[in-house]
């Protein structure tokens, strides 16, 4: 059973926003206090495409077939996981954190979890794939003292 000790950091992240959280008491009542935000305007795909998908001659007569446009939307996700992961590392490098609870879509804790540096997942007490981006940080302090202890 992974516990929040007393300065542990929390990452809450989805694609477009990260909640970097420090507990200040210990992991049967965590209080966890914001130690920084980051956002990212991410506007949906097609607010970012210039162009149709384009359409290209197949073999036999009046075949076109479609061809799938950059998903700008998800791309962007991409880089912000990059931003986080440098993030993480810098802060981990300074000595700001010794434990890490990562709290992010599976997609996301994927992505992270492919781009962080080793000193970074040295650190690494535990991993929730959920959501809560949107959640306000009494209801996080719950799921992730639940989480952690099951």
């Amino acid at each position: 059973m992974t516990r929040l000790t007393n300065g542990a950091w929390v990452l809450i992240a989805d694609g477009e926003k990260a909640l970097f959280l420090e507990n200040q008491t210990d992991g049967e009542d965590p209080f966890l206090e914001v130690v920084r935000e980051k956002s990212q305007d991410n506007p949906s795909d097609g607010e970012q495409s210039a162009n149709r998908p384009g359409r290209m001659a197949d073999n036999g007569p009046g075949q076109r077939s479609a061809l799938d446009d950059t998903d700008w939307h998800e791309l962007a996700k991409e880089r912000f996981a990059d931003d986080l992961a440098e993030m993480l590392y810098k802060y981990a490098h300074d000595g700001k954190f010794e434990k890490l609870v990562l709290v992010a879509s599976p997609n996301i804790l994927g992505e992270l979890r492919a781009k962080m540096h080793q000193v970074v997942t040295d650190k690494v007490i535990g991993e929730i794939p959920k959501t809560l981006t949107n959640h306000p940080v009494p209801e996080i302090e719950d799921i992730v003292k639940n989480d952690l202890a099951a």
